[in-house]
């Protein structure tokens, strides 16, 4: 990464190693929960360690030039894949199979120490079988951050089984008085295709193919978007190849779409509102003369790196253009989230959603992927 992705990621590092800034204080059960956010929930703390690394070999440790989020995004599914058809928590010793089926592969490679797309799909179909670079290749065998054998595989699949890992905190929407909340719109990403960003926002199961270098929304439970809880992965790079994650989680509360206009409209017509009473000098979410086409509200639970808040996502058009657009509504955090949202969290809340490089960027990369190829 640059020095200033660093600086951006650095306040989730100190998320991630919350439990050493939150031991100097007296513990509330809020601060315990965010300590113990750190990694992913399919992976065991003593499967940190490899799983780190592998992912590190991906992406993070290519110089810049060579990095591409589709790598990472297949590293990512080749560990989640690894947990869905052993039927449990990664562990330390699961590393033996993943040494066997990419440790030559890694340190032959040209760039010592990574290992690029062929290298990742190869090791792949020595961990899986013959079949994994084709189900990569075929949206009908990926879902969930998994790669299936077959179609019926996929549908057999029952997401809430890493929800059951999870251990879901209560939900916790922005709830200070409304001079305590922080209101605010970020820059607008053009799209390609309206009816595109429509599809991929609506069949939730495809949200991990859009991660990016710092962060990835992976769905939790079975059906639509309504009602549907995700758990967010988040990187930091701290120092040099040495990512470090955490994670949160939030639940669709409320979603409106074209297909009801009364509904959206007043949905639109409340956030403006909002935005103008509350935010400070911001934009409008939902521009003059924009037509909307889906919003819904991403509310966290207990134990999320941005404290209290919700999250909205808005998609409209404009001028014959398709936008997509996030506005955030959040509670003035606490002194161990504020930490490090003060270092350098805002700039990479900014850059997910939209105002930086493309590669760190949710939005961005469902332009990319959602355009003509």
């Amino acid at each position: 990464m640059t020095s200033t992705t660093k600086k951006r990621a650095a306040a989730v590092a100190v998320g991630a190693v919350g439990a050493g800034l939150v031991a100097r204080r007296a513990l509330t059960s809020d601060q315990v929960r965010f300590a113990r956010m750190g990694g992913s929930s399919i992976a065991a703390p003593d499967a940190a360690g490899w799983v780190t690394d592998f992912l590190n070999a991906a992406y993070y440790a290519k110089p810049a030039g060579q990095r591409d989020p589709e790598d990472l995004r297949l590293a990512f599914a080749i560990v989640t894949t690894r947990w869905q058809r052993g039927g449990r928590r990664l562990h330390a010793h699961d590393v033996l199979a993943f040494h066997r089926a990419f440790g030559r592969r890694r340190f032959n490679a040209a760039e010592r120490g990574t290992l690029d797309r062929a290298q990742l799909l190869a090791g792949g179909a020595k961990l899986f079988g013959d079949w994994f670079a084709a189900a990569w290749a075929d949206d009908a065998r990926r879902g969930w951050g998994v790669v299936f054998e077959t179609e019926a595989e996929k549908a057999a699949y029952v997401p809430e089984k890493r929800l059951e890992l999870a251990k879901l905190g209560e939900l916790t929407p922005a709830a200070k008085p409304q001079a305590e909340q922080v209101w605010h719109t970020y820059d607008p990403v053009a799209v390609p295709d309206a009816d595109a960003i429509v599809d991929v926002l609506t069949r939730p199961e495809r949200w991990p193919d859009y991660g990016t270098a710092i962060g990835r929304f992976t769905p939790l439970r079975s059906g639509g978007l309504a009602g549907q809880t995700f758990e967010i992965e988040v990187a930091a790079q701290p120092a040099e190849k040495t990512p470090v994650y955490t994670r949160g989680y939030v639940t669709i509360t409320r979603l409106v779409t074209h297909a009801d206009p009364e509904p959206l409209a007043a949905y639109m017509a409340e956030l403006n509102e909002g935005m103008a009473r509350i935010g400070r000098d911001e934009p409008q979410p939902l521009p003059d003369g924009a037509t909307p086409l889906v919003g819904f509200d991403l509310t966290t639970h207990a134990g999320h790196f941005m404290g209290a808040g919700n999250n909205r996502l808005l998609l409209y058009v404009q001028d014959g253009q398709a936008y997509v657009r996030a506005a955030g509504t959040w509670d003035d955090m606490p002194w161990h989230l504020d930490q490090a949202y003060r270092l350098a969290g805002a700039d990479a809340q900014a850059a997910f959603w939209g105002e930086g490089d493309p590669q760190e960027s949710m939005l961005h990369q469902l332009a990319l992927k959602t355009g003509p190829r």
